[in-house]
């Protein structure tokens, strides 16, 4: 089954900036993960997971209110692999990322990697 492994994660101060990538991987055929929409996904100590920006296969981006203009999305198809660019951090941000499908049931989550952002 598909593996996802994300990575990039760390300790920033406030107004930093982090890149994280999340590779898929045992992909059986990999038009699969070019054909799908991606989605970085976060989780808070004590909050509910939610979805921060979308990628369809065709490029076109989303983002939640919150990272707009801040966090860019983009995705390597070649190398099955998903970005998230995020640029003026807040600690708001701080939470574990995980990368995954939109509108198709999820794949199997990976361990997430953590960013915390101190004030």
């Amino acid at each position: 089954q598909v593996q996802l492994v994300e990575s990039g994660g760390g300790l920033v101060q406030a107004g930093g900036s982090l890149r994280l990538s999340c590779a898929a991987s045992r992909i059986i055929f990999s038009s699969i993960f070019r054909s799908v929409t991606m989605g970085w996904y976060r989780q808070a100590p004590g909050k509910a997971r939610e979805l921060v920006a979308g990628i369809t296969s065709g490029g076109t981006t989303n983002y939640t209110d919150s990272v707009k203009g801040r966090f860019t999305i983009s995705r390597d198809n070649a190398k099955n692999t998903v970005f998230l660019q995020m640029n003026k951090m807040k600690p708001e941000d701080t939470a574990v990322y995980y990368c995954n499908v939109l509108n198709l049931s999820f794949w199997p989550w990976g361990q997430g990697t953590q960013v915390t952002v101190s004030s």
